[in-house]
């Protein structure tokens, strides 16, 4: 096979040949790859890649956008500003997002965009590294799993709040407990100095939550969990059946549905904030959110919240960057897609920070109790303490379907991408796949949906407690470690930034370059040791899980992790050669493998690759 280089501006508008007839011995047929930037010369003609793209650019970007921002930007940063520093809590926020978080954003856009495959196959510019795209894939459909419960659960309470009363203002109804007490009864005077109002079980909020909607007073732990509850079942066939239609016909149906649910928690986030201002102790509230405590920046503990956040929120590891960007242009500025995009993210947060405290400091006046007796975060917040404080405004009906209908927007459209990396990372990989895309959807989104069972029976808070903290905790920091360390130091930053040079027809800067290299990959490191030093035993408010169901969650987390070994040392045995052919052949682009089997020098193989930056 004769192979030569060509400058990828050329390569991407190769139009196919026309039949002629020049004798075959006279001319060979060109097949043009876009992903390696390399034209291939053989006189077998074989099938061209799928040149499936976007709509529209702004499909795209919405896409992205609509993955990164959900609801840990509304139910976590806020409140994890609030406790580490206020404003000063910015500045190992923004520090991580400029040295880590953009790299890595920008790294996966434009691995997915020049190679144009998925996040298992894209590693054919280093075979060895290919578990690692299992290994994100895998985690993506863990992840499918038990978010698309916390969707149903948005849709339930949106179904119930059609009603002239919200059914979380009062006690008195099926689900209430005899020790339920009004709120109007509570001060601080009548919580003691004991209990924060945030984590007082007893209102007709945390009731119609927790006995209402997850039935937990049925259950006594996560080995009595019982059936699921019919009408949460009906809410997750919703969800899933949205997610099916939205994600069947590839990016072209889920490209438009991001109009909407991208957009629309923007708005609505919008409209809160306004009404938030307007309530009598908003200003107090935001005020707690902003004041700056810079002496929380000794605590280890506020710099690993930060670069923890940082990391999980803008979703650079699930593959789901390096999925959309494959459907991109081959020209396309992902650079700027990278800074754009992230940015928006991280701003979101800080904004809906805005909306969340102004409610919290209503919630405080109201009660007569400290901000910091309010404040909570995950499903407490804004399944709990915000639903009640929306049925005390006028029109709370109103103000409570806007609400669910953002949390179900942030939710819906981040779990379309997750599900979208692993149709593509699966379909890129198997043929068969993606000639059968409308039936393998239906299948990843079947199969979600009875895992998802175990979720929504009487005790399945407790199984996706379990999920939420081993499926995509230390397995998917590992995985992006991996991935930074094949990018930059296998692949090679140089040849890296040459592939973005033929996209985009100018290099990355020394800054980004010595990130890739050095920077994210030390971070991620760190990271991954301190989630693993930190980690303690599972507990739900005042449950602490049996020590066997940590077990299991350190099994699940393994059972994503170990694809990376696993597939590491299959593709070695696989090899046929010599032993330092072998690892030729793992570390070596496939474009590349002839040079191997001929005997030329591996450019893995000097030092000069090493060092080159």
């Amino acid at each position: 096979m004769n192979i030569q280089v060509l400058p990828d501006h050329k390569l991407s508008s190769v139009a196919p040949l026309k039949p002629c007839n020049v004798e075959k011995k006279e001319v060979e047929l060109i097949l043009v790859k876009d992903q390696n930037g390399v034209q291939y010369t053989s006189s077998t003609i074989m099938p061209t890649p799928s040149t499936e793209t976007w709509g529209k650019k702004i499909d795209f970007l919405l896409s992205v956008i609509g993955f990164a921002v959900d609801l840990a930007n509304v139910w976590r940063f806020p409140y994890l500003c609030y406790k580490n520093g206020g404003g000063a809590f910015l500045i190992p926020y923004i520090l991580f997002l400029v040295i880590a978080g953009m790299p890595l954003f920008y790294m996966e856009l434009a691995l997915g965009q020049y190679n144009r495959e998925g996040a298992a196959t894209v590693w054919k510019i280093c075979p060895v590294f290919k578990g690692v795209g299992y290994t994100v894939i895998i985690i993506a459909l863990y992840v499918g799993f038990y978010y698309n419960v916390i969707i149903a659960w948005s849709l339930y309470y949106l179904f119930s709040s059609m009603t002239s009363e919200l059914p979380w203002l009062h006690c008195g109804n099926a689900w209430n407990s005899p020790n339920c007490t009004d709120p109007k009864l509570l001060n601080g005077s009548f919580l003691g100095n004991g209990t924060s109002y945030a984590k007082y079980k007893m209102t007709p909020a945390a009731e119609f939550y927790e006995r209402g909607v997850l039935h937990l007073h049925e259950s006594r732990g996560i080995q009595d969990l019982g059936m699921p509850r019919w009408e949460l079942v009906l809410c997750l066939v919703a969800v899933v059946f949205l997610l099916y239609f939205s994600l069947w016909k590839g990016v072209k149906s889920s490209g438009k549905v991001v109009y909407i649910t991208a957009t629309m928690p923007y708005v609505v986030l919008f409209v809160l904030l306004i009404r938030g201002i307007t309530l009598p102790g908003a200003m107090d509230g935001i005020r707690a959110y902003l004041h700056i405590d810079f002496k929380q920046l000794n605590d280890p503990k506020v710099w690993i919240d930060a670069a923890t956040q940082i990391f999980y929120s803008l979703g650079a590891g699930f593959g789901v960057l390096i999925a959309f960007a494959s459907y991109n242009k081959f020209d396309n500025n992902c650079y700027r897609d990278a800074i754009l995009t992230s940015t928006v993210n991280c701003v979101t947060s800080f904004f809906s920070g805005f909306a969340i405290f102004s409610v919290l400091g209503y919630m405080a006046y109201k009660h007569g109790v400290r901000i910091e007796d309010v404040a909570t975060e995950g499903a407490g917040l804004v399944f709990i303490i915000y639903p009640e404080a929306i049925s005390t405004l006028p029109g709370s009906t109103f103000w409570a379907i806007v609400f669910f209908i953002m949390l179900l927007t942030l939710g819906i459209d981040s779990s379309m991408g997750g599900m979208e990396a692993v149709i593509t990372g699966l379909s890129d990989d198997f043929k068969i796949l993606k000639r059968n895309r409308k039936l393998f959807t239906f299948a990843t989104a079947f199969g979600t949906f009875l895992v998802a069972l175990f979720c929504i029976t009487n005790g399945g808070i407790y199984v996706l407690t379990l999920l939420d903290n081993y499926a995509a905790g230390t397995s998917i920091l590992f995985g992006v470690l991996i991935e930074a360390i094949g990018v930059s130091w296998f692949y090679g930053v140089d040849r890296f930034s040459e592939d973005i040079e033929r996209m985009m027809g100018f290099k990355p800067g020394l800054y980004w370059r010595l990130c890739w290299k050095f920077v994210s990959p030390t971070f991620l490191l760190v990271v991954v040791i301190a989630s693993i030093v930190t980690s303690t035993g599972l507990s739900y408010d005042d449950y602490v899980f049996p020590s066997w169901s940590n077990v299991i969650g350190w099994g699940v987390a393994l059972s994503s992790m170990m694809f990376v070994p696993i597939y590491a040392i299959y593709k070695f045995l696989s090899m046929p050669g010599t032993f330092k052919q072998r690892i030729a052949y793992c570390i070596t682009p496939e474009h590349e493998h002839h040079l191997v089997a001929e005997g030329a020098t591996i450019r893995q193989f000097t030092l000069k690759h090493w060092l080159a930056i």
